[in-house]
């Protein structure tokens, strides 16, 4: 690389200047304290761990995500976390496995992937998130949404679009899937591709009432009524099916009770994370955007590889997309520019300023500070004054 490249990073890999790492860490402190006041405690995964526990269970579908290295003090194959998730819940199902009832847990921290998850996306994020261990009912899914809307709350013209992944499941079990068939079908369905699915349906050579169920769900997308039309579909289909169905209303039920301004769309065939989530996935779009701004789901028995096999339910967003999602309000007051003196005094009122919020600058010998405020000695005393000229050092 040349002397005028060396300043370009990796594709995919950026940084925040001053005002964006500004607006970051302000919506930082906004939001873990924001679910903190939630009761959710936070925690602190590391960057690496062994690739053995990082990539274990269901965190196996992050193999092509992280980056590996080898560990120098043990020989071991590390990995550099590509999603928090999975280590929340290791420490949820390990280290707080003594902690009696409901774990409420919040995190946020820098991951990173080998390849970016769409278009224009970044290959570092900065990854916030909450999970609830130990309840499986749908109140704990009903509350991770509520707290994720809450969370993106200025974001204007939010649409909550969701889906149950145990309704496909289901069908193809009933159906007798393969492996090799259900990932293939899966694949025809996230396409949208009714042509494929037909397709692949006859080639399947399944039962017609089957075919039905199956190619009537890349037609279940909208609103409401949309639930409706599906329990009319899948009026024959299993009863995991139907209780998976049953679980989706209810949630959606108690979701406009407590957000009845919230768009919601429901979309029977988006299976985000089917290899990971065991139930109920949402994700949370800007009205008329393609790129999800938060997303989550169900995720039962995720600590099982632990040592104790817990239902959980959760959301994560990238907070650098939040960032450029929101006009945040950081506007500061000018600096106070000070010539330093020996002068105890002076020292305390630079101190009580800076405790007060004020950003107080020493001025350095040759340096200007683009200011019109400068702290000065009047008779005894050092006080703030206004001025209309740049302060030289």
């Amino acid at each position: 690389m040349s002397h005028k490249d060396r300043w370009l990073l990796p594709e995919g890999i950026d940084e925040l200047m001053p005002t964006q790492a500004a607006q970051l860490e302000v919506l930082r402190r906004k939001l873990i304290d924001r679910m903190q006041a939630w009761g959710y405690q936070l925690v602190f995964p590391p960057l690496v761990e062994y690739l053995d526990s990082l990539l274990t269970g269901t965190a196996k579908a992050l193999d092509l995500k992280t980056f590996k290295l080898t560990d120098q003090m043990s020989g071991r194959l590390m990995g550099i976390r590509a999603d928090m998730t999975p280590q929340v819940a290791r420490m949820a199902a390990h280290n707080l496995r003594d902690q009696q009832g409901v774990i409420r847990l919040c995190y946020i921290g820098n991951v990173l992937h080998t390849l970016p998850s769409g278009q224009g996306t970044s290959r570092n994020p900065v990854q916030l998130g909450a999970e609830i261990y130990g309840h499986a009912g749908p109140e704990s899914d009903v509350e991770v949404v509520q707290l994720m809307v809450e969370t993106l709350g200025e974001i204007p013209d939010l649409l909550l679009d969701m889906g149950h992944v145990g309704i496909y499941r289901g069908l193809a079990h009933a159906a007798g899937l393969n492996p090799e068939q259900e990932q293939e079908l899966f694949g025809a369905l996230q396409r949208k591709s009714t042509s494929d699915i037909e397709s692949l349906l006859n080639e399947y050579q399944l039962p017609t009432s089957h075919k039905a169920m199956l190619l009537g769900l890349a037609e279940l997308n909208g609103g409401i009524e949309v639930l409706a039309k599906a329990k009319k579909l899948l009026t024959n289909a299993s009863a995991s099916v139907q209780d998976a169905l049953a679980t989706l209303t209810t949630i959606a039920t108690m979701i406009h009770q407590r957000l009845p301004a919230l768009a919601m769309n429901f979309d029977l065939a988006e299976l985000r994370g089917y290899h990971y989530h065991t139930g109920v996935v949402f994700a949370a779009y800007q009205s008329g955007t393609a790129q999800a701004i938060a997303m989550g789901g169900r995720y039962d028995d995720i600590g099982e590889d632990f040592g104790q096999a817990q239902p959980a339910t959760g959301f994560s967003l990238d907070l650098k997309t939040l960032v450029n999602q929101l006009t945040l309000n950081t506007v500061v007051a000018e600096p106070i520019a000070v010539t330093w003196a020996d002068d105890e005094l002076q020292h305390k009122m630079v101190e009580q300023l800076r405790g007060e919020g004020e950003v107080v600058i020493y001025q350095l010998s040759g340096s200007e500070i683009p200011t019109t405020r400068i702290l000065i000695q009047q008779e005894s005393r050092w006080l703030v004054a206004e001025t209309g000229t740049q302060i030289r050092g």
